[in-house]
């Protein structure tokens, strides 16, 4: 329940506060503490109409090239793998985000790449995968004094109430297992935001989508970035068109610092390029 009231400013018997000077430095210290956090990706309204175009045209090449009724049997048809190999550059400037990636260096002690950006649907009245409590790294139950991996999840679509707006538990990236069914009932929080923002997770906050009631699909980019110790989902350095475009901070974002040497001459290589 929300306070009434505007909660106390002074303090007493406290020897450490942190600060924060920023928005970002607020953003960090929200999804540090509980987890998650929504911010504005600053995108005009042709950009973000320039992108759902370039999102609606890529999907229907991906179902084209992959089969609908294939997509279907492997429960991938509301997925879009790899969106930034397929569709180019409007999906590259969105994983490299000015706000974004400022956060991520924030969060994300050294090195971080790019680990997998995938489009999602969430269809009308329909189950989908995503629509199950989940870590966005999968079957992991740990907890670490650092974020190892960050979700940024770009709301194509405006996410409401209705249309199965992503649910969150605060705080459970900082406990091992699941919470129990009666815990997960009273605490989950479902998350509202407005098309063209982010909605940024710690990776192992457990979250759900919630099921789109309207007669409208959803539609959400999601991004995660990780230390290079995780392998990429699909390899985005051998995939990307145009990689003479790319600037070098932009390929290290995107992997190309972290493939896996073929052989050790090519190790000792890249150990005179990139420290991790």
């Amino acid at each position: 329940m929300k306070a009434q009231n505007n909660p106390p400013t002074s303090v007493y018997g406290v020897l450490q506060q942190n600060e924060a000077s920023s928005d970002i430095d607020e953003t960090v210290e929200q999804i540090l503490n509980i987890g998650y956090a929504v911010i504005d990706a600053g995108l005009s309204r042709s950009c973000l109409e320039a992108l759902s175009l370039a999102f609606q045209n890529t999907r229907e090449r991906y179902i084209q090239n992959f089969g609908a009724d294939n997509l279907k049997q492997l429960g991938e048809y509301h997925t879009i793998r790899s969106l930034l190999t397929l569709g180019g550059t409007p999906f590259v400037n969105l994983a490299l985000n000015t706000t974004l990636i400022k956060i991520i260096e924030k969060l994300i002690k050294g090195k971080f790449q790019l680990n997998q950006q995938n489009g999602l649907i969430n269809p009308p009245k329909e189950n989908y995968n995503q629509g199950s409590w989940h870590r966005d790294l999968p079957y992991q139950h740990f907890t670490s004094s650092s974020p190892l991996a960050i979700n940024a999840l770009f709301c194509m679509d405006d996410f409401t109430f209705s249309n199965g707006a992503t649910y969150v538990l605060p705080a459970s990236h900082k406990t091992e297992n699941l919470p129990s069914s009666n815990y997960i009932q009273k605490n989950a929080i479902q998350i509202e935001a407005k098309a063209g923002s982010f909605i940024i997770l710690d990776c192992m906050l457990f979250h759900a989508g919630g099921f789109n009631t309207t007669n409208i699909e959803r539609r959400a980019i999601n991004h995660v970035f990780t230390i290079p110790y995780f392998k990429q989902q699909i390899n985005i350095p051998s995939n990307i068109t145009e990689p003479e475009n790319l600037t070098d901070k932009a390929k290290e974002i995107l992997g190309f610092n972290y493939l896996v040497p073929n052989s050790i001459a090519d190790y000792f290589k890249s150990r005179t390029t990139v420290k991790t």
